[in-house]
């Protein structure tokens, strides 16, 4: 018979069979990922073994060796800058440790359970970056058999944590536009707790309640191109415009949309609204009027990940969250002169 080793919690393969309702063959089978097991009877599988903290001898060999020799990614998608510099950065530090990396796109409405279960066993560790469909419960199963890491979303105790750096830069940026005279701020973006928007929009709350002022409306919406036009044309439909001085925008995507089909309407941008983004995409430098906005090293977070990824394929257990500093880039849009222009 084959040994399987014990966890700190003395869970053995008969407790997780017995707890899954299956047999010792079919759960040596789900951690083999031959494929022969029934998705639902691996999921039952895989849950009784994160809640007992079981690990089998067996897949801790095989990642040891590295079976695959590939990193494995999930992501929303990769449109926009943000997400394709995230993955950017990823691929080239894999490919400096001679690692190859795979690819699962999930959009937060697409709950493809089976996308992440294939994408398991094709990998020896995988990270999920920011909002997708993969929700906490799957990253957790995931981490139960594979080592993990998280980026720009939900810290879990299971899995190694990487983010940028948002809620404070985020009460700079309030802060600035209130220096200028603002007092109407509102914010665009959809907040969920643990994600990268829902720090900014924290930030911005802290900041009008440290100065005494009650927060605008808050638009939220998803932070694609789309939504922004959509905001913009809210704005300009209802009158709500009057209601702000100043809007915080969750990323420059939402921004340049809204500055863009604003000044097309004749809204003077900052004269008549103030507008500010985030992440510093290459476009926020040269759109009319250039974009005041927060530049975060999207390529260094994601290449860090991937280094903390190959460590923990080599038995290296999880470490404390690393975040990377942000930086305000004041531009024309909330009343600056552009740096550019300026050097």
């Amino acid at each position: 018979m084959a040994s399987h080793a014990q966890p700190a919690s003395g869970a053995t393969i008969y407790e997780v069979a017995a707890r899954a309702g299956v047999s010792i063959a079919t759960v040596s089978r789900t951690f083999a990922d031959n494929g022969s097991v029934a998705p639902r009877t691996r999921e039952a599988v895989l849950a009784a073994a994160q809640e007992l903290r079981y690990a089998p001898a067996a897949a801790a060999r095989a990642l040891a060796v590295r079976r695959s020799k590939a990193l494995g990614v999930v992501l929303p998608h990769i449109a926009g800058p943000y997400y394709s510099q995230l993955l950017v950065g990823f691929e080239l530090a894999a490919s400096q440790l001679g690692l190859s990396v795979v690819l699962a796109l999930a959009s937060p409405t697409d709950h493809r359970a089976a996308a992440v279960r294939d994408l398991v066993g094709r990998v020896d560790g995988i990270a999920f970056m920011a909002r997708s469909g993969a929700d906490d419960d799957t990253v957790r199963r995931v981490a139960a058999t594979r080592p993990t890491v998280t980026v720009a979303r939900r810290r879990l105790d299971e899995a190694d944590a990487f983010f940028a750096e948002n809620r404070e830069s985020a009460r700079h940026l309030t802060e600035h536009l209130l220096a200028h005279g603002h007092r109407r701020i509102g914010f665009v973006g959809r907040a969920e707790s643990g994600s990268d928007i829902g720090r900014r929009h924290r930030g911005w709350l802290e900041a009008l309640e440290t100065a005494g002022l009650a927060p605008a409306m808050q638009l939220a919406v998803d932070p694609v191109e789309e939504a922004g036009i959509a905001v913009a044309e809210q704005l300009l439909a209802d009158g709500d415009i009057h209601r702000f001085d100043a809007l915080v925008c969750g990323n420059d995507e939402l921004a340049i949309a809204i500055i863009a089909h604003l000044t097309a309407a004749g809204v003077r941008v900052p004269e008549d609204l103030a507008v500010t983004g985030w992440d510093d995409t290459r476009t926020a430098r040269y759109l009319t009027p250039s974009l005041t906005t927060v530049r975060q090293d999207v390529t260094a977070l994601g290449g860090l990940a991937a280094h903390r990824l190959a460590a923990r394929i080599d038995g290296q257990g999880v470490q404390d969250p690393v975040t990377v500093a942000s930086t305000l880039v004041p531009r024309a849009s909330c009343g600056c002169p552009s740096p550019e222009e300026s050097s």
